[in-house]
């Protein structure tokens, strides 16, 4: 067997994207995304810090019809941006709990969701207890992310569910670059420069 073909494909399943400050692209600018999937055909991620405005949980489970046990469920749940991907698909990334369908393992702590079943767990009250309810994802073709970090776009990092689950949406772009001991004002806002 050919030695190459030994060779794992280096995946960033598991890690942050973390934009650059130039980031030319509006859906990620000031974006830390969370890679779901990523192998020679291309990568698959959701942003983890843009809420969608005026869109709570509870307005997707009133859409969905969904009878919800926790009254107060749309008053800290907020809905993320995911991506410019199918921006009406719903996902849920959440704590590795329970398996439900359709789902996506990130890695042994994140799972990814598409069902409609993790959403009913969570109405009735018996759901993970740490998630994000997030619309749409991103995409990259193969070799694409591997250029764009190349150009500067992104740095990465391994991914933190601290970050993804307990720290303010406003405030994880800014809390990632400092766990990666980074000073905010030294970083270049050229991207594409090495």
């Amino acid at each position: 067997m050919n030695i190459e073909s030994k060779k794992e494909f280096p995946s960033l399943e598991n890690h942050f994207l973390v934009s650059m400050p130039k980031m030319q692209d509006p859906n990620f600018s000031s974006s830390v995304s969370l890679v779901c999937q990523h192998n020679k055909n291309g990568a698959l991620g959701v942003i983890i810090n843009h809420p969608v405005d005026n869109l709570g949980l509870k307005d997707i489970l009133n859409q969905l019809e969904l009878d919800y046990s926790d009254k107060n469920i749309g008053t800290t749940n907020r809905v993320f941006k995911g991506g410019p991907v199918h921006p009406q698909h719903g996902l849920v990334l959440h704590e590795n709990q329970l398996d439900w369908e359709s789902s996506l393992r990130i890695s042994e702590d994140l799972v990814l969701t598409s069902s409609l079943d993790v959403l009913r767990s969570i109405a009735a009250g018996d759901g993970p207890a740490k998630f994000l309810m997030i619309l749409g994802y991103a995409g990259w073709g193969p070799g694409q992310l591997e250029l764009e970090i190349q150009q500067n776009s992104w740095l990465t990092m391994a991914a933190n569910p601290e970050i993804i689950f307990s720290t303010p949406a406003e405030k994880k772009w800014q809390k990632t670059i400092i766990n990666m001991g980074i000073d905010i004002t030294q970083l270049s806002s050229d991207v594409g420069r090495a």
